[in-house]
């Protein structure tokens, strides 16, 4: 009686660890959030799954969860396994761990690659501390509002984010963070074409104007410690004022402070003429 939780292969088959392969094997049930991708893995792998296949994806989960809790309890060893990387992770799989875990099954994982840590560890960007966003809203004014509460994160922030969207997600990250905020776009990890780009986020919103394709992580960094700004009038304005009195034009001066502050800068223009 027990839930098991598998990590597989973001790219390539030969990162399959061997408990994967031995619990491919052994389970009575294997979820899937696509069986065809599970047959082709095990086959690519040289194991026959030894249990029963069910399909396990975001349009049956609610349904299917109360089956595969039903399993487990009867004694069953549970797989369940997603198209890649861990489940319950931006994939299926919380509603069945929250369920066996209120009906006192136990739950393990078979430790895998993950995309979210792969990206972290090559983007060349502090890792010390971070936070997963998953994917941002794909309509403007829900993706704006979730990026201005982020505004102030000094943490690393890790988003997954569609190919197609990969361009006007960037250039939302540039409007709420600044365009020179430091980032990083991950595309294909582990695979043939694999490819890091690095730069400020204005500069990757130019590259990816041109059309993005694979599976793309986003790595961005946090504010720094020390340089953010308040966002209430008056400190608006007295950050304007030490800029102005470095010897920085006030244009200039406006556009640093609404980055910093993480508002537009329509903002601090008139929280400074308003004065």
């Amino acid at each position: 009686m027990v839930l098991v939780l598998a990590g597989t292969p973001i790219g390539r088959p030969d990162d399959a660890s061997p408990r994967l392969v031995a619990e491919l094997g052994r389970a009575d049930v294997v979820a899937a959030e696509d069986t065809r991708r599970l047959r082709r893995l095990a086959a690519d792998l040289g194991v026959e799954v030894g249990g029963r296949v069910v399909s396990y994806f975001e349009g049956n989960e609610a349904a299917r969860t109360p089956q595969l809790l039903e399993a487990a309890q009867a004694g069953e060893r549970v797989l369940l396994v997603t198209d890649a990387g861990m489940p319950s992770v931006s994939d299926p799989g919380y509603r069945l761990v929250a369920a066996c875990v209120e009906a006192d099954v136990p739950v393990t994982a078979v430790p895998g690659p993950s995309a979210v840590l792969t990206a972290l560890a090559v983007s060349g960007l502090p890792v010390d501390r971070f936070c997963f966003e998953g994917f941002l809203p794909r309509k403007d004014g829900p993706r704006s509002r979730r990026l201005a509460e982020l505004a102030r994160e000094q943490r690393t922030m890790v988003f997954f984010e569609a190919p197609h969207r990969t361009a006007a997600a960037l250039t939302a990250l540039a409007a709420a963070f600044g365009d020179d905020r430091p980032a990083a776009v991950c595309r294909e990890l582990t695979k043939t074409h694999e490819e890091v780009r690095r730069g400020g986020l204005r500069e990757l919103v130019e590259w990816a104007a041109e059309g993005v394709r694979g599976e793309v992580t986003l790595v961005v960094q946090g504010v720094v410690p020390g340089t953010e700004v308040d966002g209430d009038p008056d400190s608006l304005r007295a950050a304007v004022a030490e800029q102005e009195a470095d010897g920085v034009p006030r244009k200039d001066a406006i556009k640093a402070v609404a980055e910093l502050a993480g508002v537009p800068k329509r903002v601090v223009y008139d929280a400074v003429h308003r004065a």
